[in-house]
């Protein structure tokens, strides 16, 4: 009897060791954590990041798991947003969350991304089934693309009605941040400052519209590529420019070969890390 369960523990040992895993959750200094952990600091949290990869169907499904999970602990208290809506579209997304409209408006006059269906429909109908509050936080494109042809200046020009879609002008914007410098890098100096300064309108305005729907003693979850939020930058800059004693907590999303450790340059990206199999099928 004992040798038959000492044969069927090594037997599962064996098993585990080899199986395939989908994910492995990091902290930011590249230690093995945890789903629980993760969840147990976003219920205390003010803000939460979860940055994304866009095309990544395990983002997409961990965002929906905690969303769910989030709701199940602060009913009332929670607020969801995302990057994925601009903020001119607040009002055909809360008549969709209010059942006014049918999908078919929503994906037109709320300019969904093309991957909607698959990957932000399920975060928008538990928003839906629940009244959650569900924010439109990301500026207009067409104002940021002005800024990238034309730089700041270029905001000048819009009506006043326009500029209630955009944090409030001029924007701080300080070229000599991480995340602005990677991106004027990555682009060999193309356009000058305007590219970088076009981004840091997009976190400006998330930052702004997070601020405007969030109340002390609510938890806000927000859904962003995780570019916007990596090395606790970006939009989390922002929030820390106008409230410095909010309790922000960040994930990010990583793919490597080998998802055993975190590859240096993966450390300290946010204060859990989802790292990711870099073969993992893709969504579009």
């Amino acid at each position: 009897m004992k040798y038959t369960l000492l044969v069927s523990f090594l037997f599962l040992m064996s098993f585990s060791s080899s199986d395939k895993q989908a994910f492995k959750i990091f902290d930011k200094n590249g230690k093995n954590s945890s789903y629980e952990k993760l969840l147990k600091e976003a219920k205390n949290a003010d803000i939460v990041f979860f940055g994304e990869m866009h095309n990544n169907p395990i983002c997409h499904w961990l965002e929906l798991e905690l969303a769910r999970d989030l709701y199940k602990d602060k009913k009332e208290k929670l607020v969801m947003g995302a990057e994925m809506f601009e903020a001119d579209c607040q009002g055909t997304l809360n008549d969709y969350l209010s059942d006014k409209i049918k999908e078919d408006e929503l994906k037109t006059k709320g300019r969904t991304w093309p991957n909607y269906l698959t990957d932000y429909k399920p975060l928008v109908e538990l928003a839906k089934t629940n009244k959650i509050p569900f924010i439109a936080t990301n500026v207009p494109r067409r104002y940021a693309s002005m800024v990238y042809k034309n730089g700041m200046a270029a905001l000048d020009t819009i009506p006043s009605s326009a500029k209630v879609w955009l944090a409030p002008l001029p924007y701080k914007y300080d070229p000599e941040l991480k995340c602005y410098k990677d991106i004027f890098a990555a682009a060999g100096g193309h356009g000058g400052q305007n590219l970088p300064m076009s981004q840091a309108l997009k976190d400006a305005t998330m930052a702004y519209f997070i601020l405007q729907h969030w109340k002390s003693g609510q938890t806000f979850l927000h859904f962003n590529g995780a570019y916007h939020t990596n090395d606790y930058l970006g939009i989390v800059w922002y929030l820390k420019q106008s409230n410095p004693n909010l309790k922000i907590m960040t994930i990010s999303s990583v793919e490597q070969d080998s998802i055993e450790s975190l590859k240096t340059e993966n450390l300290n990206l946010a204060n859990f890390i989802i790292n990711i199999p870099g073969n993992m099928t893709k969504t579009y």
